[in-house]
């Protein structure tokens, strides 16, 4: 059975994805397409609904995403967020100019009823990210929410089923933001919320059965949240027809690629093969100190063993990957993506060319119209442990680029027996869930010490743990003091060649959330 749609149309902003996340969170199936996106294709899609996104152009300036007025004679709900409120208005004969005093962050705002504000108190805090605004409506709208400085905070025309607000109800800066977005999806809309993750695992398992028949399917198993439940997925479809192929390169955290085969060879029925290759990783790494070139040796050296074990395994059938939805948009898969911008933003780790060699029947992505924290519900119901869904990222590199210069089989010890204390005593302190992201970091400094009346000279480490809602931006996290010291005092005890640790109090921006 076809789910009803609903399409977030990306006119460059930053927050696309998590609009259609806060969509899907009400069980409704949602899809990113470019702002370019034809309209015969949209028609053919039929969508139940439509929200167009925010962005940083102005509607007035002619170079900046524009959009055919004949997209509003579709008979169809539109929502338009900030610079998609803008444009609706503009589009359709209103006005819009340059704010006298701009909004951003927390604003409250005071609405006068509507469709988009049932059961949302008249005053309430939104998100606020302009610096242009509404200054006269199309004919036929009504305003619907006030600021203190900005006069059309939210207006609508249910008669042409048009809906608009000039924050951003996708963030959790909103206090009501997902009850307004409930009431355009299923008041406005009329959605009735049949996307659910029980159906859909049933349905890709009966889709990849068919797609597959009696072939074999070959999948790169890095050991990360989405590519185990690609497994666990294909396994259940078709079980041994399925080899995994995990290469560990030595720069996973400490026992983890023990972890990783444990699981899938005792848990699921497939063909389950590990190529353990750290000998050869560290001789092509040795003596370089350069983040950028580091990455590109891992990488480079990576899928050379991967292709080369593929080539043993033979090629009849199909190449399965991790694929899930955001790699897609990012990577820029043009309109299927939905960038607004068709850029590249990243080039993902799964994403990358097939040698001309290598011959498969077809891919198969059967996450690729999923997000991660719905990727992790999978794999919640397929039964993976807890441990490996709720994994926290991990670079592509591994500890390769947690260890800061050379990278020599005896840093990398050090920094697995530190990351294993941090995340030990993280986890005794209950705090876990607070935390986003945590990890040790392993600085090219030795410091001077003193143990045991003598002096040391050796390494420090530092610590990394952040708050975020979407990796964007971030925080450092304000880990209790008794909690840091536990983990201090144990890191110089327990790990060797460690004498000193710090912690990293930069937030995102200006520091980044990783080292290198």
């Amino acid at each position: 059975m076809k789910n009803q749609l609903c399409i977030v149309l990306d006119f460059g902003g930053q927050y696309n994805q998590l609009i259609a996340r806060r969509v899907r969170e009400n069980g409704v199936y949602c899809e990113i397409k470019s702002y370019k996106t034809p309209i015969e294709e949209i028609k053919k899609l039929n969508p139940t609904g439509i929200i167009f996104t925010g962005g940083p152009n102005s509607v007035y300036d002619e170079t900046s995403p524009h959009i055919s007025k004949e997209i509003f004679d579709l008979d169809i709900p539109i929502l338009g967020i900030c610079y998609g409120c803008q444009l609706m208005a503009y589009t359709l004969g209103g006005k819009v100019e340059s704010c006298t005093k701009s909004e951003y962050g927390k604003i409250e705002i005071s609405h006068s009823g509507g469709t988009l504000f049932k059961d949302v108190p008249e005053k309430n805090i939104v998100w606020m990210s302009h610096t242009d605004f509404v200054s006269q409506l199309p004919e036929g709208f009504k305003v619907t929410a006030k600021s203190e400085d900005c006069p059309c905070a939210a207006f609508e025309c249910p008669e042409k089923k048009c809906y608009a607000v000039q924050f951003h109800p996708e963030v959790t800066h909103s206090e009501y933001g997902k009850q307004i977005l409930h009431n355009f999806l299923y008041d406005a809309c009329g959605f009735t919320g049949d996307w659910i993750m029980d159906d859909f695992i049933e349905n890709t398992v009966e889709k990849l059965r068919n797609q597959i028949g009696d072939k074999k399917v070959i999948l790169g198993l890095s050991g990360g949240v989405d590519s185990s439940v690609a497994a666990a997925l294909l396994s259940r479809a078709v079980g041994k027809q399925l080899t995994c192929v995990f290469v560990d390169q030595g720069l996973m955290r400490k026992d983890e690629g023990d972890f990783v085969e444990n699981t899938f060879t005792k848990m699921f029925d497939m063909n389950f093969v590990r190529v353990n290759c750290k000998d050869k990783f560290l001789s092509a790494l040795k003596g370089v100190t350069d983040p950028e070139q580091k990455r590109k040796i891992i990488g480079t050296e990576f899928y050379n063993v991967f292709w080369d074990k593929i080539r043993e395994q033979g090629t009849d059938g199909f190449f399965a990957q991790g694929t899930i939805y955001p790699d897609r948009i990012e990577s820029g898969r043009g309109n299927e993506a939905g960038h607004g911008s068709t850029a590249v933003i990243k080039t993902h780790h799964n994403m990358v060319k097939m040698p001309d060699d290598i011959k498969f029947d077809g891919t198969i992505e059967p996450l690729g119209d999923l997000f991660k924290d719905e990727v992790r519900a999978v794999g919640e119901k397929l039964g993976i442990p807890h441990e490996l869904v709720w994994r926290q990222p991990f670079p592509g590199p591994g500890l390769g680029v947690r260890i800061i210069g050379e990278i020599t089989e005896e840093k990398i010890k050090i920094l697995q027996e530190a990351d294993a204390v941090f995340r030990d005593e993280i986890k005794k302190s209950g705090i876990e869930s607070q935390l986003k992201q945590f990890f040790a970091v392993l600085p090219d400094v030795r410091t001077v010490g003193v143990m045991g009346d003598h002096r040391t000279y050796d390494h420090l480490i530092a610590i990394r743990a952040v708050t975020t809602d979407d990796f964007m931006t971030a925080d450092w996290a304000k880990i209790p003091y008794d909690v840091l010291a536990r983990v201090s005092n144990r890191l110089c005890n327990e790990v060797e060649h460690v004498n000193r640790v710090v912690y990293d109090i930069t937030s995102k921006p200006p520091g980044t959330v990783e080292w290198e």
